[in-house]
């Protein structure tokens, strides 16, 4: 669902109904220290980062982003510095910290699930955020965008507090030396505690294939599946075969990107279906079909406790009831080259024509320079220096800043040179094209409304 869309009020709204609550971890550093610059409105953060049981941490972040007054209006955020492969032990806590405080708060309380979701592509925060999040006990972890095959061990390190590594993927010649993402968890404390709670650990997928290959390769015990389809928000799989496009410019998906679920029954997990999936029917046909349930994204995504700004929220409803809306499965927007959904309606910001500026660079790639270094580059940066760095000057073409519009889109814009606020990106799924059905009149709902509507149509 993007940037902090399913931040920890959402997963604690739907955790305390006793789902599976998950909350998305894609920038967390960054969304933190935003609402640290804000104020920090309720004392939420405070109140977490309070609880941080390594030494110090916390005091040190307050100190430097907390703004007990906010921004002034019109003031830019303050940064946090582009992350690299080598991450400063400061760094590191800080990830740790931000990640801690998401789960701790989702959890907060009650004794509900709590799930963390990761992208598998954001390779470097990713040790420190599992880490962090494992301080507050989480429950499961999700990744998808990827192969996480690594994860379940460190997971199982990590949670010994082990020192921990990630192979770290790199464009460019084979051949060179591997690089790994490493974190030792020893270093952070002045005395090791007793061991961690070990998160079940589920795979995102869009194949059978990929869902054998996890459950039978993977580096530890992977515990289940979500089962995603084309039609889910966010990143989408690519169509397997050679990219067709529509008369729309859409991916066509076909028969071949239809999972087997014959061959995910027999691997003998758990799995839960994905996309296009917010419907008591398509549950009901879920469980039929040997699924433990449904993954739900679109109608959360809307609810009063999700993370989207409440004006764009309250704009996009109305236009839902008006039949005024459309979704774009866009097979250029992402920088990372997978199709990526975005929610189109007349007068939505636009955030094709907007000063290429990347500044936080959650989606860079890292890639082997001629002297054997890494740099970094990312096609939704300035062409100018997508090119210096060895990039090809069509993989620009169409590309959007992912990281500054999803940050947006969750009520944080950056403010640019020129003093306008960074326009912001929607993603959603299909289902948002038919969500007023679902609303019924109403202007607004809540996450214990979806579960209803959910639980009790599918009963009957």
């Amino acid at each position: 669902m993007g940037v902090a869309v399913s931040d920890w009020r959402l997963a604690r709204a739907v955790s305390q109904r006793g789902q599976l609550g998950v909350v998305s971890g894609t920038a967390l550093d960054t969304v933190f220290v935003r609402r640290l610059q804000d104020g920090d409105p309720g004392g939420h953060l405070r109140r977490a980062a309070a609880a941080f049981p390594i030494r110090g941490v916390a005091a040190d972040v307050m100190q430097r982003y907390y703004l007990p007054h906010g921004r002034p209006p019109g003031t830019r955020y303050r940064l946090l510095p582009l992350m690299r492969e080598r991450l400063t032990r400061s760094r590191e806590a800080l990830i740790a910290l931000a990640a801690f405080a998401e789960v701790w708060l989702a959890k907060e309380g009650h004794d509900g699930l709590v799930g963390l979701n990761l992208l598998t592509k954001v390779q470097i925060p990713t040790l420190p955020t599992l880490y962090g999040a494992m301080l507050a006990d989480v429950d499961y972890v999700l990744m998808g965008a990827g192969i996480p095959k690594e994860i379940p061990g460190a997971l199982d390190r990590l949670a010994r507090h082990e020192p921990a590594t990630l192979k770290l993927d790199i464009e460019g010649p084979a051949g060179q030396p591997d690089v790994l993402l490493s974190l030792d968890p020893r270093v952070l404390w002045d005395a090791v505690p007793a061991p961690l709670h070990r998160p079940r650990f589920l795979p995102i997928v869009s194949s059978h294939s990929l869902a054998t290959l996890l459950a039978r390769k993977a580096s530890g015990r992977v515990d289940g599946f979500v089962i995603e389809g084309p039609v889910a928000g966010g990143h989408n799989a690519p169509p397997r075969g050679p990219l067709q496009l529509d008369d729309h410019g859409e991916p066509i998906y076909g028969e071949r990107d239809v999972v087997d679920l014959d061959a995910i029954r027999a691997l003998g997990l758990p799995f839960w279906l994905a996309g296009g999936t917010g419907h008591p029917a398509q549950l009901r046909t879920a469980q039929a079909l040997g699924a433990a349930g449904v993954q739900v994204g679109t109608l959360f995504a809307w609810c009063e406790e999700s993370g989207f700004a409440p004006g764009l929220k309250n704009e996009v409803l109305t236009l839902a009831v008006r039949g005024q809306l459309s979704v774009r499965t866009d097979p250029r927007a992402s920088p990372t080259g997978y199709p990526f959904k975005v929610a189109q309606w007349p007068g939505a910001p636009d955030t094709t024509g907007r000063e290429r500026v990347c500044d936080l660079g959650v989606l860079r790639m890292p890639y082997r320079m001629t002297d054997g270094r890494l740099g970094y580059r990312c096609a939704g940066e300035p062409e100018a220096d997508y090119v210096r760095k060895g990039g090809a000057l069509e993989d620009t073409v169409g590309r959007q800043c992912l990281c500054n519009g999803l940050t947006a889109a969750e009520g944080q814009p950056q403010i640019r040179r020129d003093g306008t606020p960074e326009p912001a990106l929607v993603t959603s799924g299909d289902d948002l094209e038919s969500v007023a059905g679902f609303l019924r009149g109403r202007s607004h709902y809540t996450a214990a409304d979806v579960i209803d509507y959910l639980l009790d149509s599918a009963a009957h």
